[in-house]
């Protein structure tokens, strides 16, 4: 089916993307409602986890309208669910109202529903479509795809440099290499994103909050810390009420590690043991720990070292480049990995979108191949 802008399915789109910053760890998904003359009877989009999904919003809004949606089209742009989780499944509040037709853009991948929702609308003699919409939806949800998909969340690396790649001078300061406009862009990508992660060295160094404070948001990302030797201070900025910590440590376990483990639980952070190969923190199992904890898109903010073990790893899906127009000569850039002996060693990339923010230029660049799940 070719997509027209007036269609239905892009206004539920437009709905789901107001769940951008309030659904996960469930997806972002939106609702329209269509009486058979493409009158808009209801909409919605999926609340905070908990809360009622995009169906049930644009249900309730078209009974709070006074409108009769027996034999209606819904428009949805997800697969409505078929199992009991925190609420009911969204399929028998369709069949229960009287839908006549479901158009969805995609499957769930969830396998708690993959196909079973559109299996027991048809079985109720509900009439389904399947395909508009399909890109824009899965791109919206890229991170509940992989994490239901490959069992990890989508990584996206977040980078502020100079024109000439240094993200810090030599002697550490950052502050500030590029606008606030691009500073409040990105606490924007923070809030959409389940977890914020970043290094011990991060940590030490600035003594950051990493929270969203730039944009309104009814929900703070939890908070990953990737500390080896267990260093965190009990007393750092980011022990932020309301927000979930979870630090991943790799050195023996001995009586003073245990100590230190005790205080930072105190504190209400989860502290995970796992040691990888090389006496640093397993980051390909971190982010395997990370999925059944809710975590769909891991957004990074971190320091060179850290920058180039995930990259060198393979670990990052893509990246989010801010790029200031001056020139800062030598300094920390942007990651550290070893010299490359050939130009086909380098790591490929896509470019997804190019655009200027204030003064600066943001780049989203995705590893090529990494969205073919």
């Amino acid at each position: 089916m070719t997509l027209t802008a007036p269609s239905p399915i892009y206004q539920a789109l437009g709905l789901a993307a107001q769940a951008l910053f309030v659904s996960n760890p469930n997806p972002r998904v939106g609702c329209v409602i269509t009486a058979p003359d493409g009158e808009v009877l209801g909409e919605g989009f999926t609340q905070q986890a908990g809360g009622p999904h995009a169906e049930v919003m644009a249900l309730r809004a078209a009974q709070a309208a006074g409108h009769d949606v027996r034999g209606a089209t819904a428009y949805v742009t997800l697969e409505p669910c078929a199992h009991q989780g925190r609420t009911g499944p969204c399929c028998d509040a369709l069949i229960a109202a009287g839908i006549g037709k479901v158009v969805a853009s995609v499957e769930d991948p969830n396998p708690l529903v993959a196909g079973q929702g559109f299996a027991r609308l048809r079985a109720a003699g509900v009439a389904v479509e399947v395909g508009p919409g399909a890109q824009e939806s899965r791109e919206l949800n890229i991170g509940f795809f992989s994490r239901m998909v490959r069992g990890t969340p989508w990584v996206r690396l977040k980078v502020a440099a100079s024109l000439d790649g240094t993200m810090a001078l030599h002697n550490g300061a950052s502050q500030w290499i590029t606008s606030p406009a691009s500073r409040a862009d990105g606490h924007a990508w923070r809030a959409r994103a389940c977890a914020v992660l970043t290094g011990i060295g991060t940590v030490l160094a600035d003594n950051p909050l990493l929270n969203v404070r730039e944009v309104a948001t009814p929900r703070q990302p939890h908070l990953v810390i990737v500390d080896s030797r267990l260093q965190t201070p009990p007393g750092a900025s980011l022990f932020i009420a309301g927000r979930a910590c979870y630090i991943y440590f790799a050195a023996p376990i001995d009586a003073e590690i245990e100590a230190r483990r005790q205080a930072l639980e105190e504190r209400g952070a989860t502290v995970v043991h796992l040691p990888g190969a090389d006496g640093r923190v397993d980051l390909a199992a971190l982010l395997r720990d990370l999925a059944p904890r809710g975590v769909n898109e891991l957004h990074v903010e971190a320091g060179h070292r850290l920058n180039g073990a995930l990259l060198r790893e393979g670990l990052v899906d893509e990246l989010l480049l801010y790029q200031a127009p001056r020139l800062l000569g030598p300094g920390y850039g942007m990651l550290r990995i070893e010299p490359l002996e050939t130009l086909s060693q380098g790591l490929a990339l896509d470019f997804h979108g190019v655009e200027r923010v204030g003064p600066d230029l943001r780049v989203l660049a995705r590893v090529q191949g990494r969205d073919r799940f």
